[in-house]
């Protein structure tokens, strides 16, 4: 059994794959070609919001929003400690301060009670200035948008949405992608939406930051390409890997349906026995992973690798807890249920093409 088995998928989609990667081939227009504004146009759509801006991976998709609101030395960006390493590193990048906010146990995502607590403290301490804030769909789970984007408005901070595991889920039929001032996902092939490589994509309603993004993306350009009008950087989607989501877009719909057939089917198996993942009414999620707890974690595993099923640990160590953030002074015990959840979870395989799941 594979843990995520993309073999499964090309095959399903190989002549279709192959037929857009051989149009590339023929128009030789390998970056920035037409599959690229065709793909923004139909993500766009997709997610509902006026604009999809593709660039080259997912932590420049963050980067760019960096970029896009003007994060610098001396400002707070508040993020959950229990995430991926880039969603903190991009704000370390601008030169600013990643502040950890302790998440929710039921959906494993930041909590908005913590949030406002750490602007709090933020405030009191007096040392930053408050920026903005990076709330992560973990797993596949939209993060609590309404209460999060309650506590962005009272203190005056943008909110940015880390879709690169939630692409796909929903809130009320508001898809992920289309919370916050500006949204991000990723790409990567093990995403529930991947390419055959890297890729991202910025999404927002925002006509100026849409045309800030799009010149950030390529190296600050104006309206002439050797005029380059600010400082950017050089991250745009090769046409291949747009060419490749273009017919992976068009059957997302169906894998997503498939998704969530294999969690009614792991939920049935395993919430007798394990803590299993729970979603909230009015929810859907992408289910990038589905994530077991148990407090005997290693013992849990060897006991699925035993019959053949492949688990993996999404975080083993919190965000405080890295060593490239240890200077940032956020002690250990303000983030319990984080390091309660980096100690008990892990997943199981997850991908539209599982069978015989026992």
């Amino acid at each position: 059994m594979q843990f995520i088995d993309l073999q499964a998928q090309y095959k399903h989609l190989k002549l279709r794959i192959d037929k857009r990667i051989h149009k590339v081939l023929d128009h030789g227009q390998y970056i920035m070609g037409p599959e690229v504004f065709e793909l923004e146009e139909k993500l766009a759509e997709y997610v509902g919001v006026k604009h999809a801006i593709t660039c080259a991976n997912g932590t420049d998709a963050l980067t760019l929003c960096m970029m896009l609101l003007g994060v610098k030395p001396g400002d707070a960006v508040f993020c959950p400690t229990f995430t991926f390493f880039a969603t903190a590193e991009v704000v370390a990048f601008a030169g600013a301060t990643p502040v950890f906010v302790d998440s929710d146990q039921e959906t494993f995502n930041m909590c908005p009670k913590d949030l406002e607590k750490q602007i709090k403290q933020t405030i009191s301490e007096g040392n930053l200035n408050l920026k903005a804030i990076i709330a992560v769909d973990l797993f596949g789970l939209p993060a609590n948008y309404p209460e999060l984007q309650r506590v962005a408005d009272k203190y005056g901070l943008k909110l940015i949405e880390d879709a690169a595991q939630g692409f796909g889920g929903s809130i009320n039929n508001q898809m992920a992608g289309s919370f916050g001032d500006v949204a991000t996902t990723s790409f990567f092939p093990a995403k529930p939406l991947g390419c055959y490589g890297d890729g991202g994509a910025i999404f927002t309603n925002n006509d100026m930051y849409a045309d800030l993004l799009r010149s950030y993306r390529v190296h600050g350009k104006g309206s002439d390409k050797y005029d380059n009008i600010r400082i950017g950087v050089n991250s745009r989607l090769d046409t291949i890997q747009a060419a490749i989501l273009l017919e992976k877009l068009a059957i997302f719909p169906a894998e997503l349906e498939a998704r969530n057939i294999v969690a009614k089917r792991y939920e049935e198996l395993y919430k007798d026995t394990y803590i299993t993942p729970q979603v909230p009414n009015g929810y859907t999620s992408s289910w990038a992973q589905y994530t077991l707890r148990n407090k005997n974690r290693n013992a849990a595993m060897k006991k699925f690798k035993l019959r053949g099923i492949p688990t993996m640990v999404y975080y083993a160590k919190c965000m405080h807890q890295q060593t490239a953030f240890k200077a940032y002074n956020q002690v250990d015990n303000n983030f319990l249920v984080a390091e309660k959840l980096a100690s008990t979870v892990f997943s199981l395989p997850m991908h539209p093409y599982l069978k015989d799941i026992n």
